[in-house]
């Protein structure tokens, strides 16, 4: 498949931004949802061990992606406990 694209490329060289941009779209695309499975508080892999992971995120630990008005490292309240 990479010979073909080259190929095309080769002959169209107009055809070489649109492969490079869909390329890094792919790839944007790939890392994020790799970010979001790894990274994410809702997300368990060893639910046996730690059933509900997003209990233990504390109010001081950012989550999300990005932040626009919240600098969660000055954050000092507690979180509610769970009874």
């Amino acid at each position: 498949m990479l010979h073909q694209i080259l190929s095309q490329a080769k002959k169209h060289p107009s055809l070489i931004p649109l492969f490079v941009f869909t390329g890094a779209g792919g790839t944007g695309a790939a890392l994020y949802v790799m970010r979001l499975a790894l990274f994410n508080p809702y997300v368990s892999w060893d639910r046996k061990n730690n059933p509900e992971p997003w209990k233990k995120l504390g109010p001081n630990e950012q989550y999300k992606f990005y932040s626009v008005n919240v600098d969660y490292s000055k954050l000092k309240k507690k979180a509610p406990t769970s009874k």
